[in-house]
């Protein structure tokens, strides 16, 4: 019988006790005590974000197909549980097992956006684990990261013992047997096992390297310690998606969270190169899944769960060869069963919009469009591959399916960007709005439609044509914020727009973090010991603790933000090689200010470097 890590009177007096007490349909069950090797796989937020993350079901089912290897599951407390924890001493404890993290051999923690930094260290915290990787003993976990962000690692070096950059499915085996390994023979020394870990191929061991820096404060050198510690950091890459770890089980939340849904991962990677988007270059080359693997893995999955909703998953679904196939075999195999299809990151055409009327209640939902762009300029400085005409002829198609709720998305704060390019993003929205009242007759309108524009503002990430670029101020992007709303206010639909903006504050943040290098991670420690933490939740941010965490630490933010690079500036994350060449990027950041657009990846290789991978849309192009 498991004892529970926290008691009913606990429970009682918190919000949703059910996120802490495990137990779930399909949740893993095994004795630790036979465990050579106990895993906690942790998402650094609330347990409804982190239980929607397929990365994570992926890898838990990976590792629990070993029988010597138990993996676990942690997530951030919520703000009312963290503080009974500190009350009461309370460890941070896993769901399965309801034993204390520190007691297990790894932490290995998902770092899927910037604004949960602070979380990793309230885990670490609540853990009872050393927040600074230099601090730890022989009697702590190894504490392990892994996902988009350690792809630049470095505002977080120091709190991590290592990071796994790639794919998980490929060399964590291997890690694991060295681990035993490194434990059968009796070692003291945690930093023998981290040498060893740096020979496998996309392993980071942040303290084996040295950085140092210029005058200026631009990076001088980044270099191994040891001369047999290997210089660059290889991206891991399942180039054979079809044959390789998926979940038929996935485990069950017992409350309602964020994608409550059995989710089938149709194709990793992106033909479409949008210069802004970093999972576009980091997951090249773009691989199929077998659609008659997806068939299986559908039937299984809803057997296994008793979801009532099953969702395609890719950066963009419209690009999987076999779409057609695969919905028309969902639309019949379930037809009748209560079983609903969701289809994100469509591009709105006449394909589309038909399976979507299949799919689709009568009451139909908003469509959701992504011009980032106001102009057809900037969509060629960004790649968007989408032109004005597109974008109106499939406004136009679902408005005559029945669907009079359109949703826009842009970016404010783009490189090269002028007035006439944010003006048009409320006159973009106008025609839209136009197309609906010149397709419908009154007599079958159902009221006025409903466009609503949003807009987030740009930053610049590692591994994208713009990681060279500036970034807006804060101030910037609300003037610019508002110049468009006051546009939206003059068009002649007005009533049936609505511009909505992403907040600075955060995107200031993000930016910092996103190209920061090891001088932040200061800033990290210390704006959480100033409290900060769940910061991409608005009712918990507090961005002038932010700021006096940087003003005490002597860290300036526009160095990390305003600032465009040099093309040759020596950038953090330049020991990561993540297949497509720097040379690539730097040609395509040269064609962004000409204007000039790339072919997506089936139209013609662009030469980006992914072929060094020999599979995928790469090879399928040589054929």
């Amino acid at each position: 019988m498991i004892k529970p890590a926290l008691s009913d009177e606990i429970l009682l007096s918190i919000d949703k006790p059910a996120r802490y007490i495990g137990n779930e349909v399909n949740m893993v069950k095994k004795d630790p005590q036979k465990a050579a090797i106990r895993f906690a796989m942790c998402f650094p937020d609330v347990y409804e974000i982190g239980m929607s993350h397929l990365g994570i079901q992926i890898l838990y089912d990976m590792f629990n197909r070993q029988e010597d290897i138990y993996c676990e599951r942690v997530y951030s407390p919520w703000m009312d549980l963290d503080q009974v924890m500190r009350e009461q001493h309370i460890p941070l404890f896993a769901l399965e097992s309801q034993e204390p993290v520190k007691d297990f051999d790894f932490l290995g923690i998902t770092i899927q956006y910037e604004m949960c930094y602070t979380n990793i260290l309230q885990i670490l915290d609540l853990s009872q684990i050393p927040l600074m990787a230099c601090d730890r003993t022989i009697e702590h976990p190894f504490v392990i990261g892994g996902g988009p962000c350690t792809y630049n690692p470095e505002p977080l070096a120091d709190f991590f013992d290592l990071f796994y950059i790639g794919e998980g499915e490929t060399v964590y085996f291997r890690l694991m047997d060295l681990y035993k390994e490194w434990k059968c023979s009796k070692s003291t020394d945690r930093q023998a096992f981290l040498r060893m870990a740096a020979h496998v191929p996309g392993i980071y061991v942040p303290s084996l390297y040295e950085v140092c820096y210029q005058e200026d404060g631009t990076l001088a050198s980044f270099e191994p310690k040891e001369e047999q510690i290997p210089r660059t950091v290889e991206k891991q890459v399942v180039m054979e998606v079809s044959n390789t770890y998926y979940p038929t089980r996935p485990v069950v939340p017992f409350l309602k969270v964020t994608q409550d849904r059995v989710v089938l991962e149709i194709q990793r990677g992106c033909i479409r190169g949008c210069r802004f988007c970093q999972a576009g270059m980091l997951y090249r080359p773009t691989r199929e899944r077998d659609v008659e693997v997806l068939k299986n893995y559908a039937y299984e999955m809803l057997k296994s769960t008793g979801h009532e909703e099953i969702s395609l998953s890719s950066l963009s679904s419209s690009d999987y060869s076999s779409l057609k196939e695969l919905v028309t075999f969902l639309i019949e195999e379930f037809k009748g069963k209560g079983v609903n299809i969701s289809l994100p990151s469509l591009r709105i055409d006449a394909f589309s919009l038909d399976v979507m009327s299949k799919v689709q209640d009568v009451k139909k939902s908003s469509l959701t469009f992504a011009p980032e762009a106001g102009s057809q300029r900037l969509r060629n400085v960004i790649n968007k591959g989408l032109t004005e005409e597109v974008i109106l002829k499939g406004a136009q198609e679902a408005f005559k399916g029945g669907w009079n709720k359109v949703k826009l998305y842009f970016m404010l704060g783009l490189p090269t960007e002028t007035e006439e390019d944010m003006k048009g993003i409320a006159h973009l929205s106008e025609q839209v709005a136009e197309v609906y009242y010149d397709t419908v007759p009154k007599s079958e309108r159902h009221g006025k439609c409903q466009i609503t524009a949003s807009s987030s503002f740009f930053v610049p990430k590692p591994f994208t044509p713009f990681q060279w670029a500036s970034m807006n101020t804060a101030e910037q992007f609300l003037t610019k914020a508002h110049m468009v709303n006051d546009e939206f206010k003059a068009q002649l639909n007005r009533k049936s727009l609505k511009y909505n903006w992403h907040d600075a504050q955060t995107t200031i943040l993000e930016g910092v973090l996103a190209r920061g290098d090891r001088r932040v991670g200061a800033v990290i420690l210390n704006a959480y010991h100033r409290g900060c933490i769940y910061d991409a939740w608005s009712e918990y941010f507090d961005y002038d603790k932010w700021l006096a965490a940087f003003a005490e630490e002597g860290v300036d933010m526009d160095f990390y933000t305003t600032r465009e690079r040099e093309l040759d500036e020596l950038l953090p994350w330049d020991f990561i090689n993540i297949g497509v060449t720097k040379a690539f990027l730097k040609k395509e950041w040269q064609k962004a200010k000409r204007e000039e657009i790339t072919a997506n990846c089936r139209q013609s290789c662009s030469g980006c470097g992914a072929l060094i991978y020999e599979g995928g849309v790469c090879i399928e192009n040589q054929n």
